[in-house]
Parts: C-alpha cells; sequence; structure tokens
C-alpha cells in the first residue's frame, strides 16, 4: 500500500511538473504531507528527481529551437554553484528550518503568481475592449 502512495505522488509530481507547475513544488509536500518523509529527504528526492527531467526539458527545447545558447554558460555555471552550496547547506541545517524556508518560498511564489494572474487579466480586458472598438 505504501508504494502505491508514493507511486501516485510521483505521478502527481510529474503531471504538475510537465504543465508548468515545477513538481518539487507539489512533490515536497506531498512526500512529506500524505508520506511522512522528513523534509531533508523529500527536498534530497525532489533534488534527484529534477535533474533527469530538467535534462529531458533542455534537449527539447534545444531540439525545438527554443534555447538561446548565447549567455548559457553565465546561467548555468553559477547555477550549479549555488545548487551544490546550498544542497550541502540544507543537508546541515534542522528539518524544522528547511520546513520554514519551503513554507516562505511557497508563500511568496502564489503571491508572484497571484500578482501575475491579475495583470494578465487586465492586460486581457484592456486588449479585448480596444479590440471591440475597432
Amino acid at each position: 500500500m505504501a508504494f502505491l502512495v508514493f507511486f501516485l505522488c510521483g505521478i502527481a509530481g510529474g503531471i504538475l511538473g510537465g504543465m508548468g507547475m515545477g513538481g518539487g513544488t507539489a512533490l515536497i509536500p506531498l512526500l512529506t504531507l500524505l508520506c511522512g518523509v522528513e523534509q531533508t529527504a523529500a527536498q534530497g528526492v525532489n533534488l534527484l528527481s529534477f535533474l533527469p527531467m530538467s535534462l529531458l526539458a533542455l534537449s527539447i527545447h534545444a531540439k525545438n529551437g527554443l534555447l538561446e545558447r548565447r549567455g548559457l554558460g553565465y546561467l548555468i555555471l553559477p547555477a550549479l554553484g549555488f545548487s551544490v552550496a546550498f544542497s550541502l547547506l540544507a543537508a546541515v541545517l534542522p528539518a524544522a528550518a528547511l520546513s520554514k524556508a519551503f513554507g516562505a518560498f511557497l508563500a511568496a511564489l502564489s503571491l508572484f503568481q497571484f500578482r501575475s494572474a491579475f495583470q494578465e487579466r487586465k492586460k486581457g480586458a484592456f486588449t479585448e475592449k480596444n479590440s471591440e472598438k475597432r
């Protein structure tokens, strides 16, 4: 039965990640709340699952010509460095601190998403009004 719960959590995280939400945004709470996995282990699983998914997405974007190669090194090298540094930091922090930091991240992300949605809605309403006048 436990395997089925883990399997379904993995599917849910994969589907949400494929839709652009970010699989870890769902996978970490699913693992900690539904499966009883400790925060540090859930974040480690998320980091490990992110690697193959991001490589696959990167290759698909490159194949479809959606990858801007100029300046890519300036983006990848700092991202790798900070990923390693913060992974090492997460390994020594207590689980309670990680939970609070992840909760703050999710709260900030939701505020950002709401703001973006309202801005897009206003922009869409403005565009509709202008197209009706024509």
